[in-house]
């Protein structure tokens, strides 16, 4: 059975309208570990003349004799299949003589061929001028560590900038994407999953759907021999040399300790210090920064909060990493009872960004939608604000993840905060919207229609009637 493979249409057109350009190409694909940058490869390939070769941690003698393996078999060199290259030159002078018609060459795992090799970017730069790029070939480099691949190929001070001819920074899905792993679970199941796993397609595929979520959780995640157990102390060793402060951010964060105060008193670490540290974090698509959507400058916006971007890795630091002794010492059970209670307010933070995606698949009802987030002011918040500014038009909205349907005291504090904002007060024109996954009270499906409000219910649209 084929592996299954789902989404990234937008990744592959990019690569596919590459191919058809023609000429010598140099595409860079990075992203963290197990988010399907392999598959994403393979997948593009898989019907193209190719050389797929997996750079390996060992040393570089080896992987040039594993690299003549690959070239040998595509051109039918038995000499170098047995001998390998020497060097990285004879190589480039190999490919460039044998390689006449369009041809993939994907270089996977790139810096695990650059740690033993501190120069390899300035090697690949003088190879690909001299050689490679006076060729037809398709050259894919791609690699998991996030900070090495923007370091020595996109920076400007990068060995290869400026040769690329594009470049991909392949992210786990979104809610929408990851529903395509579970296409037969109601909307609550793939949540909640989304709310555990997120939106890595490796993390997705050890749910089982035909298992409880309990037993899900139990067999792939808290059994100390499990996949994902010790998932992230790999995924951070991969990108961090001192991973310690690190994890004591992302503990504070996961436990929505998400301002820079509130850091600080929970980490112990200097506020300085601290930016340092998030910055990092930012720069290796960890953490990011959210300032409410309205803000004119997002970057100087002193109301920001940080936040885990990986749904499994927030997961991670709230019940794996702190739960370790019980975990290891057979106690699952208990932890399990902890995720048990809090996953509704889980699925209900998740719900939020799901009812954004929803929401942008309506906006021809509404208005082309620039820009979507959360509003916040001092303590008062909203769930959903979508804008136009070419329009003036802006979108206030709710989502309500409980067992309680949603009545008319919700709509009236909507509107209530809504006159809270700034943003065009006296030229914009307003919508308003409401998510609730148990539904309304038929006095707020009353008012919607008399003051055409969109409701939805988990994420199906309510038509007025």
């Amino acid at each position: 059975m084929e592996p299954q493979f789902i989404d990234r249409e937008s990744e592959l057109g990019a690569l596919e309208k590459l191919w058809r350009a023609g000429g010598s190409q140099l595409v860079v694909i990075y992203g963290k570990r197990r988010v399907g940058k392999t598959e994403l490869i393979k997948q593009f390939i898989r019907k193209k003349p190719h050389i797929y070769f997996l750079g390996q941690r060992i040393n570089e003698k080896e992987n040039l004799k594993s690299l003549g393996e690959a070239v040998g078999e595509t051109f039918g060199d038995d000499v170098l299949k047995r001998a390998g290259f020497e060097d990285w030159k004879e190589f480039f002078r190999y490919a460039q003589s044998h390689i006449k018609e369009k041809i993939v060459l994907a270089i996977d795992e790139f810096p695990y061929l650059a740690e033993v090799n501190k120069a390899l970017s300035s090697v690949f730069q003088a190879g690909w001028d001299e050689f490679l790029r006076l060729t037809p070939v398709y050259l894919i480099l791609c690699g998991s560590s996030v900070a090495m691949m923007e370091s020595e190929m996109l920076s400007h001070k990068a060995p290869l900038f400026g040769r690329r001819t594009g470049q991909i920074l392949l992210k786990p899905f979104s809610f929408s994407g990851a529903s395509g792993f579970f296409p037969s679970l109601p909307f609550e199941k793939r949540l909640e999953i989304y709310s555990i796993a997120g939106g890595n397609p490796s993390y997705l595929k050890k749910f089982n759907p035909n298992i409880s979520l309990e037993n899900n959780i139990r067999e792939s995640i808290l059994q100390p021999e499990s996949f994902l157990y010790a998932e992230v102390d790999f995924l951070l060793r991969e990108e961090l040399r001192e991973p310690r402060n690190y994890m004591a951010i992302l503990k504070a964060l996961a436990l929505s300790k998400n301002r820079v105060s509130e850091i600080v008193n929970e980490t112990g670490l200097a506020k300085g210090i601290l930016h340092k540290y998030l910055f990092i974090l930012e720069d290796l698509h960890i953490v990011e920064k959210d300032v409410p959507v309205t803000e004119k400058n997002p970057l100087k916006s002193r109301k920001g909060i940080y936040k885990i971007q990986d749904q499994f890795i927030k997961f991670w630091f709230r019940y794996v990493l702190p739960h370790r002794g019980s975990l290891e010492a057979g106690k699952a059970e208990t932890v399990l009872a902890k995720i048990r209670a809090e996953l509704p307010s889980l699925a209900a933070g998740n719900y939020e960004a799901a009812a954004g995606e929803v929401l942008r698949k309506h906006e021809k009802r509404l208005f082309p939608i620039e820009r979507l987030g959360r509003w916040w002011d001092r303590n008062e918040e909203m769930d959903i604000v979508a804008l136009n500014e070419a329009r003036k038009s802006i979108l206030f909205g709710e989502a309500k993840w409980s067992k309680k349907a949603v009545g008319v005291d919700i709509f009236e504090d909507l509107k209530r905060k809504s006159r809270l904002v700034e943003w065009h007060r006296d030229l914009r024109k307003e919508y308003f919207c409401l998510f609730s996954k148990s539904g309304f009270t038929e006095n707020m499906l009353k008012l919607a229609r008399d003051e055409n409000v969109l409701l939805f219910t988990k994420d199906r649209i309510i038509e007025s009637s």
